[in-house]
């Protein structure tokens, strides 16, 4: 089996059907081919109440680079960007194991809509190990450490967004709570909450310049989703 059969098979348990959304049009159709016009979006809105509602012209920003970063996965024979089902619920960066030029992900098999934003984040970890960072990334091409993670999950949280306003995805606590952590300003300290032993220095600095950050952050999480935010469950 040739790579790029291997990365249009779909891994065990999660099957070779595509996420919905990515069903519903957001592929392009060829080399050159205009992106499809998109759906109406609707406000995101989940149990607590708490909405979130992007404007078109964001979105078919989103779509136009998810798109664009989708058909790259796919087609590229350069490199493989290989999907595995976890069993549990799961962050991007929770199971990631990278290769010279392949990277493997483990993705909720309940939740197949998620495949997408993990698939990018995924991908984009990737096009940094190789070299191609400003390619993908160009709002952060030199990005290092805890600025590139940043970069790299808020990408993840909009192809999110994307997926849920436009789409219809299901919904799915982890990549929620990254999307509503986005939209809400509070994405730099879901990454330092979730990943205490990461980013030392980075989290030493934000604490020191932002000293009630995390009491906020959590109050906020709590009463968002009603639980405790990652990193304190």
């Amino acid at each position: 089996m040739s790579m790029q059969d291997s990365r249009r098979r779909g891994p065990e348990g999660l099957g070779i059907r595509r996420a919905a959304w990515l069903l519903a049009g957001i592929l392009t159709t060829g080399c050159g081919a205009a992106s499809p016009e998109l759906p109406p979006p609707r406000p995101v809105i989940i149990h607590s109440g708490a909405r979130i509602k992007a404007d078109d012209t964001r979105l078919d920003s989103i779509n136009a680079w998810v798109s664009r970063e989708q058909d790259n996965i796919t087609n590229d024979p350069g490199f493989l960007v290989d999907t595995r089902p976890s069993k549990s619920e799961v962050y991007p960066w929770s199971h990631i194991e990278y290769g010279k030029d392949t990277v493997r992900i483990w993705v909720d098999q309940q939740y197949p809509d998620a495949i997408v934003p993990f698939n990018i984040y995924a991908h984009l970890h990737l096009m940094v190990r190789m070299g191609r960072q400003a390619e993908w990334l160009p709002e952060a091409p030199d990005a290092k450490g805890f600025d590139l993670e940043r970069a790299i999950v808020a990408r993840t949280a909009d192809a999110w967004l994307l997926a849920r306003s436009v789409y219809g995805a299901t919904p799915y606590g982890p990549l929620d709570e990254i999307m509503y952590a986005h939209e809400n300003g509070y994405l730099d300290a879901l990454i330092f909450t979730a990943r205490p032993n990461e980013f030392v220095d980075a989290r030493r600095q934000w604490a020191r310049e932002h000293p009630e950050a995390t009491s906020e952050y959590r109050n906020w999480f709590e009463q968002t989703f009603n639980r405790e935010p990652p990193g304190l469950r």
